[in-house]
């Protein structure tokens, strides 16, 4: 089979370089774009993908990367999200491994790695793809059309709609699932180049589907690969003609070859990829547990209206939104949810254009695709359709409900069928207009630039939370989680007051977001507001009563307020929803402790340290509730059992040396303390208990010593000043009695 290169192909306002030149040019201008993300932060999902992930420990069973989900959760789980991409992990893992560590720098340099590779790629599929498997009759490839393959790579490798994909870490998903599904096709391909129009390797196909489980392993979308295959298979291997098919049976002429190559084995190398896709279908859903994830009406509002007309009005303007993004991917946000796109409820409403719009602009290509009598036309606007539809599907909520509104991540893979349609409009245009070349020339140029410079610009806002946040505002000022994101991010830098603000906002604009109602109530509860942060925290747990951590902050300030039954009630309430909650023990244990409740305070704070063996303030607060009721012998005991497991924790050492000074083991006290000033040599308490040792074990200038050292780190120490006193006067006393 010989198929002619694109008559418009050498028009294309390219230089025309070799394989080697053009691969290396590919992958200079998308490391340009995202090198910069190099050195970013984790940041947004990436802390629970990553930094929560217990899977990526090297501590942690491998085995478990196949029985949870993309963020550690068993997939059993109700809360699991059904997110199965073990191998993804797995690249995680090896991060970890080889960097000793959670260190995003080589995390992300991957990351950019995979996409200059998957975009250098992207020359042999578009080249497939326009120009066909160009061969001799015995198999050998003649020619291929580089610089329209060339162009269209060069638009996908600076794309900005890449940017969460390659810059956010968990886009490593997208990344690899896009690597094998191109492999996927390209050994597809390869089943035909065994010697002759007539005959195909089974075992290439089969290789194709393994490629295609493989790619489904890093992320769902992979199982597209093999609708991709198939349309190759029907529209270039058998070279289907619709146009033509359609002229002969409207003339009513027969012909046993419609498109003038042999279809021989057409149905069976079909029969292959539809049994290959369905058992990896069935496999998947069993390994989901044969239940779809469960998602809220946040996360996608239009799958939850009750008008079947509305649902389909507003994915086909999402879908739009999605196209807007690929045309003039300005408006780039980290999340599209809550808010952020408003819902169109009546045909009023002037955003129903849009989809219309959509769809005349669709309709119009597929009749160009179909139709047209000119094949290299016919073929690349065909495939362009074929790649930016059909790895679209999963994302589209016509087989199931999504859990986003828009997802940049999702159209990594379609962004290849837009710019196969783009680099076609160039070559097109430059091909018709060629009084105007030079002005093509620059048009094209600067397109690349732009998308260039916009890609490494929101590479940059990628680096930091604080920036990604912060970018999103412009973009949508309506979205609830954008606020709540800016607040925390604030909150976590120190900055409340500002927080409070982005807080009060996300709750303005959904009323109940109780995570926002959460963060808020406790700083509230911080700045002593308790009356309000108790309205909040009792309405977040209004809303969703299996809140927990809701449930515990209530507790807190209702303890603050003297409502200690209640308070009691919103712990134990906590407890019910996690079992596991050492925090809530801990604070339980305080409240038992204001109430006089010894033996409850102390049993609260030892299930906290059973539960979280680290848990330095209960560990303290046992030592010194012990220490306080004259249960000295058992404080002792308390204070080295914690020592052996939080050896470097100077606050139960300062607790213990003053438990062991009591007993009058004072060496050993001295030692703790001594040990303790190490870790923070300005605790001003730690020099005044330590002076007190000295005093009481008649080592007086050592103890005036550590008077004077606590004063001075702080001068108003309640008591020290009077000992210091004391002990001036016993020296005055001594110095009289010697001379």
């Amino acid at each position: 089979m010989v198929l002619s290169e694109p008559y418009w192909d050498h028009h294309i306002p390219l230089p025309k370089l070799g394989p080697l030149h053009s691969r290396l040019t590919t992958a200079f201008v998308a490391l340009i774009c995202f090198i910069n993300s190099y050195d970013g932060d984790f940041v947004f999902d990436d802390s629970e993908a990553i930094i929560n992930n217990k899977d990526l420990n090297p501590d942690t069973p491998l085995s478990n990367i196949w029985k949870n989900d993309f963020w550690g959760s068993n997939l059993s789980s109700n809360s699991s999200h059904k997110s199965y991409r073990p191998l993804t992990v797995l690249t995680f893992r090896i991060n970890y491994l080889l960097a000793g560590g959670l260190h995003p720098v080589g995390f992300h340099v991957l990351n950019v790695a995979l996409h200059c590779v998957i975009s250098v790629l992207m020359i042999d599929v578009f080249a497939i793809l326009i120009g066909g498997p160009v061969q001799d009759g015995k198999g050998a490839k003649l020619s291929l059309p580089p610089k329209a393959s060339f162009l269209a790579a060069l638009f996908f490798a600076a794309h900005p709609v890449h940017t969460e994909s390659v810059a956010g870490i968990v886009g490593r998903a997208d990344l690899l699932c896009a690597l094998f599904f191109q492999l996927s096709f390209l050994v597809y391909c390869k089943a035909f180049q065994v010697g002759g129009d007539k005959k195909f390797s089974v075992l290439w196909i089969f290789g194709s589907i393994l490629l295609c489980a493989v790619a489904m392993l890093c992320k769902e979308q992979g199982i597209t690969a093999l609708g991709v295959n198939a349309a190759y298979d029907i529209l270039m291997v058998c070279n289907l003609n619709i146009y033509e098919l359609a002229h002969r049976l409207l003339s009513r002429r027969k012909s046993a070859d419609i498109g003038g190559l042999p279809r021989n084995g057409l149905l069976m190398r079909l029969a292959l990829l539809f049994l290959g896709g369905s058992l990896l279908m069935y496999t998947r859903w069993k390994i989901m547990g044969t239940g779809p994830p469960s998602f809220t009406e946040v996360d996608n509002p239009a799958s939850f209206a009750e008008n079947i007309i509305l649902r389909i009005v507003n994915y086909n303007y999402y879908y739009s939104l999605n196209a807007w993004l690929l045309l003039c991917p300005w408006w780039l946000c980290f999340d599209w949810s809550m808010g952020c796109v408003p819902l169109i409820s009546s045909a009023a409403d002037w955003r129903i254009v849009w989809p219309a719009v959509l769809w005349f602009c669709l309709i119009g290509l597929v009749s160009q695709a179909l139709f047209s009598q000119d094949s290299n036309k016919r073929r690349t606007l065909t495939f362009g359709l074929v790649l930016l539809v059909i790895p679209f599907l999963p994302a589209s909520n016509v087989f199931f409900r999504v859990g986003f509104v828009i997802a940049e991540r999702v159209l990594y893979l379609s962004s290849a069928g837009y710019c196969l349609i783009l680099a076609y409009a160039v070559g097109y245009c430059s091909c018709h207009w060629r009084k105007h070349k030079r002005l093509l020339r620059a048009a094209t140029l600067t397109l690349l630039c732009v998308n260039v410079t916009r890609s490494a610009q929101r590479s940059q806002q990628w680096r930091s939370e604080q920036s990604l946040f912060t970018s999103a505002l412009s973009v949508c000022p309506l979205n609830a989680k954008v606020h709540y994101n800016v607040g925390k991010n604030l909150a976590d830098r120190g900055n409340q007051s500002a927080a409070v603000q982005y807080y009060r906002e996300a709750v303005r604009l959904h009323p109940k977001y109780v995570h926002a109602m959460n963060n808020l109530g406790n700083i509230l509860k911080e700045r002593n507001e308790l009356k309000e942060a108790e309205e909040l925290l009792s309405a977040a747990v209004h809303i969703q009563p299996d809140f927990a951590a809701a449930w515990m902050n209530l507790g807190i300030v209702q303890n603050s307020l003297k409502k200690f039954n209640k308070a009691e009630q919103s712990y134990w309430n906590a407890i019910r929803f996690r079992k596991k909650y050492p925090d809530c023990y801990y604070n339980l244990g305080r409240l038992y402790a204001d109430l006089n409740r010894s033996i409850d305070a102390l049993n609260a704070w030892r299930n906290a340290t059973m539960l979280k063996p680290d848990h330095s303030l209960a560990w303290n607060n046992m030592v010194i509730l012990l220490d306080n009721t004259g249960n000295l012998a058992q404080a002792e005991l308390i204070g080295k059992e914690a020592l052996k497991i939080l050896p470097k924790d100077h606050t139960i050492m300062f607790s213990l040396a003053n438990v062991l000074g009591k007993q009058e083991k004072y060496k050993e006290s001295e030692g703790f303390f001594l040990n303790a000033l190490k870790i923070n040599p300005n605790v001003a308490s730690c020099h005044g208990n330590l002076a007190v040792l000295y005093h009481r074990w008649g080592k007086l200038d050592l103890a005036k010593r550590h008077y004077e050292l606590s004063l001075r780190l702080d001068p108003s120490a309640p008591g020290t000043k009077e000992n210091y006193n004391m002990l001036k006067r016993k020296l005055e006393q001594r110095q009289r009695t010697v001379g």
